[in-house]
């Protein structure tokens, strides 16, 4: 009997009943604990700032003002006067709302830069196997903190999490723990164990049981759950480093994906990775009659015009991560088929064994460039668009917009200021050619998440840092040593 069906077997059995009283307690105990420990909302007035509101009624103001209570923005305008608030520094200040991730496999924050380019044996696919097999709870906790620690660091106040290495309920609770203390929004997708058959589920009965009591889990709301699914079929890595992709049973596809559908749950999925590996996933799930709304296709780098009209028509969004989809020689995106198609587009991080670095910044100049390069024209996607993408459609693509997304009076307080006299910066022209092609996250001065400051002057507020690096880097030197890898 597999790990993944002693364990099922376990908590739907008698333990089950007797663990059930405890569980939601200790997370209801555990979740408040981690709530309290994070700053305090306050009351606040950012001054004097050349606000980007990304709302498209309310566009720039100059000499802006935002008014901030209870983690909700209260106003928005020029010079407004709110006696008793705290005054934020907004001098050389750029105001915006915080930057949207839409896919992150956070727990590979311990594997970064693992990914050789020179064997394919080391290459990203089978590392992450490899290595996942042998991750412990303490691993995945580590690895999404320093994963969360750096979108805090550049400007991040959303992560899309792709849980994909969820082993035991052991490596859930700590992935979730992980996030409830970064302060961070987000949605954790409860997904599969790396290396688990296809011929098995993922553990759904820990994904209902977290559902019963989400509320424990949601850190005061700002996370919410979803299902990471493998979709119908799903990249199997041989020995050599050679990745090809297989089906999944009917039973098993179709289990995990009414189990969401039952809770009421969002489901993500990657798809049509690229054209020498996964082909044709999105018509598969069009003829089998999956595609629907709330559904997110990550990657769709292979995807065919008919195809692109498959998600427009089910009205699925789409998230890109181009700078891994680049690094694995996967493709491009066609970005701007998706866009006029109407379809809601978002942007991701994706694995920093990948990527190296979580730059949102990077990653909007990036899918321009890559969108007017293709098309051959230095105007085909403006930088103002590009932001869009990082900003108010990354949280429209996650169904978030009428919380986050921009700064809009009655949203939540989630946004950042970007300090504009580093040597990088220096001049501010236009301010959408500024921040989607100078703007790096050191730059960033303050962040924001529900009204709590999470780093300000350019500095973590709470967060110790130094022991995160400490921790996950013993972390992947003793991963490594049990695995023998490199």
């Amino acid at each position: 009997m597999s790990p993944f069906h002693s364990r099922r077997s376990f908590l739907t059995g008698v333990g089950a009943s007797a663990l059930a009283g405890s569980f939601p307690t200790l997370a209801a105990a555990q979740g408040a604990a981690r709530a309290a420990s994070l700053p305090a909302r306050g009351e606040y007035l950012i001054t004097s700032a050349l606000v980007m509101t990304m709302d498209s009624q309310l566009g720039n103001i100059a000499n802006g003002s935002v008014h901030i209570k209870d983690g909700a923005i209260v106003d928005v305008g020029p010079d407004l006067a709110v006696p008793g608030a705290e005054r934020l520094g907004s001098e050389g200040m750029i105001v915006l709302p915080g930057l949207i991730d839409t896919h992150w496999h956070l727990w590979s924050g311990i594997l970064r830069s693992m990914a050789i380019s020179q064997q394919q044996k080391y290459g990203y696919f089978p590392t992450s196997a490899a290595l996942g097999k042998l991750c412990l709870p303490s691993d995945i906790y580590c690895g999404v903190r320093l994963s969360t620690a750096e979108a805090i660091w550049g400007g991040i106040t959303f992560v899309d999490d792709w849980a994909h290495n969820l082993r035991t309920p052991e490596h859930a609770d700590k992935n979730l723990q992980a996030l409830q203390e970064s302060g961070l929004r987000g949605r954790f997708n409860y997904g599969p164990a790396r290396g688990i058959p296809v011929t098995e589920t993922l553990n759904l009965d820990d994904l209902k049981r977290r559902h019963s009591d989400w509320k424990s889990y949601s850190n005061e709301g700002l996370l919410s759950l979803g299902l990471a699914w493998r979709g119908v079929q799903h990249a199997v890595t041989a020995p050599d480093g050679a990745m090809a992709f297989q089906p999944i049973p009917k039973e098993v596809y179709q289990s995990e994906y009414d189990t969401a559908r039952s809770l009421g749950i969002p489901i993500t999925v990657h798809c049509d990775i690229g054209q020498k590996v996964d082909r044709g996933h999105v018509a598969a799930l069009d003829r089998l009659g999956l595609l629907y709304p709330d559904l997110q296709l990550v990657h769709m780098v292979s995807s065919t015009p008919q195809e692109v009209e498959m998600t427009a028509r089910a009205g699925c969004s789409v998230s890109s991560t181009p700078y891994t989809e680049m690094r694995t020689g996967f493709g491009f995106l066609p970005i701007q088929a998706y866009l006029d198609a109407g379809v809601r587009v978002g942007l991701g991080i994706d694995t920093t064994a990948l990527s190296g670095d979580a730059n949102m910044f990077e990653i909007m100049k990036g899918i321009q460039n890559i969108d007017n390069g293709e098309a051959l024209s230095e105007f085909q996607m403006s930088s103002r668009r590009a932001l869009e993408l990082g900003t108010i459609e990354g949280a429209r693509s996650l169904g978030m917009d009428s919380q986050i997304g921009s700064i809009t009076k009655g949203k939540r307080a989630d946004l950042i200021m970007v300090d504009t006299r580093g040597a990088n910066i220096g001049i501010v022209t236009d301010p959408y050619e500024i921040v989607v092609g100078a703007v790096q996250p050191g730059n960033v001065d303050l962040v924001m998440v529900d009204g709590r400051i999470l780093k300000r002057g350019g500095r973590f507020v709470a967060l110790d840092v130094n022991q995160v690096v400490a921790d996950a880097k013993a972390a992947n030197a003793a991963l490594r040593r049990r695995a023998g890898w490199w």
